[in-house]
């Protein structure tokens, strides 16, 4: 049970799981937005950065909230047909982190929005892009409570030297995002 605001009403959260070419993927919201998603942890990666068929909802279907119909959808299309990214809608997100003003949201509202499928960009660089050039760090630390993983995609921010940096859903994961999105970007140039 997630409370929406303080003093609200509780959520009626559900929770889905959809299965990809990483692994389940785990995705808990309401009917106001999307709580959280939670990547696989991998050992080792899926072979090769194509995208892929498999993407499909194995737990949780029925009941879905827009939302999370919009999250899956959105989530498929990224596995499936990425240049369809763009014209999905982006569910809504219905996080506290994501509802008060901070520089936290500040940062993950700039990452979707400015930070392009295929793209990459330093913590640096995010941060003069949120509006404070002095805050690399702090934008660190956004990118570690990112709730929305992927549809946030904390994943495009690497470090200054080009090494990729730490990530939620491990090394391996990240690593395979960029390169995946890299592969699909020359294929649509």
């Amino acid at each position: 049970q997630v409370n929406s605001k303080r003093g609200g009403s509780p959520c009626k959260e559900k929770h889905v799981v959809l299965l990809s070419p990483v692994g389940k993927i785990e995705i808990s919201g309401c009917e106001m937005g999307v709580h959280e998603i939670k990547l696989p942890k991998m050992s080792e990666l899926p072979s090769g950065a194509e995208s892929s068929a498999a993407c499909e909802v194995c737990e949780g279907a029925e009941e879905m909230p827009e939302p999370l119909q919009q999250c899956t959808a959105w989530l498929r299309a990224y596995f499936c047909e990425p240049a369809t990214t763009g014209s999905l809608p982006v569910p809504a997100f219905h996080h506290a982190l994501l509802q008060r003003d901070s520089f936290t949201r500040q940062v993950l509202w700039t990452l979707l929005n400015d930070v392009k499928f295929g793209e990459a960009v330093s913590y640096k660089q995010l941060a003069d892009l949120a509006g404070n050039s002095r805050a690399a760090r702090a934008v660190g630390g956004a990118m570690r409570s990112n709730p929305i993983p992927i549809i946030i995609p904390c994943h495009r921010v690497i470090r200054s030297s080009g090494d990729t940096g730490s990530y939620g859903g491990g090394q391996l994961l990240k690593e395979w995002l960029l390169s995946y999105e890299k592969l699909q970007k020359e294929k649509l140039a």
